[in-house]
């Protein structure tokens, strides 16, 4: 390990938090950006945070289960493919088909059973295919530009305030070595110690100078670059409206292909024959009590 590498580290980590507790006390200046960035650095963190509004918003409607969420995304991150995990829809009608099975397909409430349970599958595949779509065409893709754009934005923003905490540091030494340097001249140049001091003075003044062109020609650059960044932010709202237009086809189609699959079952739910009294409805209907195959009204009074 290199030990004066990591000496200047611990030296430049110190000068900053000096800098930044200074400002926060008001005993020290703080170099402000101009009005363009700040309006466009506003702007880039309220995309960032709707952004992370929506795909969070999305996700809950496409996988409501949070457990499922994670398993999602680790499946996802090492798989590189989402789980096939059927709907709860596809459940309901696996159980609907076999209690159909089981109380006979020659029954009117099996036959019906049977008829919706088939169609509460196809329901649950197209609800899968539904979230497929867009997961695809909307969540991912506005997760990678968080994942991606915004991180980079984010990093690089630490980076200049960074840059300028540097950069105002070496402004507080410049103007403390002139301060230095100007005292030292008001003293007898005659005494050595005097004039030793002088020219550590100036020499001072001289290495402060010549940091602080440095440290303005990196943050003047790390502002540049995060300027273009941040320019780029408003460029990906066309890509977030194609995005956007993709969520909307796939819910198009979802509930197109659900309403097919529900007036079929309609009029196939219209052909079962329907007998309460075979059936074994539970009805409002009057209850009777059968003794010796007469029924007797359980409502009517009984006469003496």
């Amino acid at each position: 390990m290199d030990l004066k590498k990591l000496a200047g580290q611990a030296g430049q980590f110190l000068t900053r938090a000096v800098q930044y507790t200074e400002e926060k006390l008001g005993s020290a200046e703080k170099t402000e950006l101009d009005g363009h960035f700040e309006s466009l650095s506003i702007q880039s963190d309220s995309a960032r945070i709707w952004t992370e509004k929506l795909v969070a918003g999305a996700e809950a409607v496409l996988i409501p289960n949070p457990g499922n969420r994670v398993e999602d995304m680790l499946f996802e991150k090492i798989e590189k493919r989402r789980p096939n995990r059927l709907s709860n829809l596809e459940y309901l009608g696996l159980d609907m088909v076999q209690a159909g099975n089981e109380f006979g397909p020659g029954t009117a409430y099996g036959s019906a059973l049977l008829r919706v349970g088939g169609a509460e599958q196809r329901l649950g595949l197209i609800e899968r295919e539904f979230i497929s779509n867009a997961v695809q065409g909307y969540v991912q893709p506005m997760r990678k530009f968080l994942d991606t754009e915004m991180k980079t934005i984010m990093r690089e923003k630490r980076l200049l305030e960074t840059k300028r905490l540097d950069l105002d540091a070496c402004k507080s030494r410049l103007r403390k070595a002139r301060s230095m340097d100007g005292q030292s001249a008001q003293k007898d140049a005659v005494d050595p110690k005097v004039l030793v001091a002088q020219l550590q003075a100036e020499q001072e003044v001289i290495d402060a100078e010549t940091d602080l062109r440095k440290a303005q020609a990196d943050f003047d650059r790390q502002a540049e670059i995060t300027k273009l960044l941040l320019e780029g932010v408003r460029s990906s709202q066309a890509a977030h409206l194609r995005h956007l237009n993709e969520l909307v086809e796939a819910q198009v189609r979802y509930y197109e292909e659900s309403h097919k699959v529900m007036i079929e079952l309609q009029k196939e739910m219209a052909s079962v024959p329907f007998n309460p009294s075979a059936a074994g409805a539970f009805d409002n209907s009057v209850p009777v009590f059968q003794i010796n195959d007469e029924e007797i009204d359980l409502t009517s009074p009984i006469s003496p």
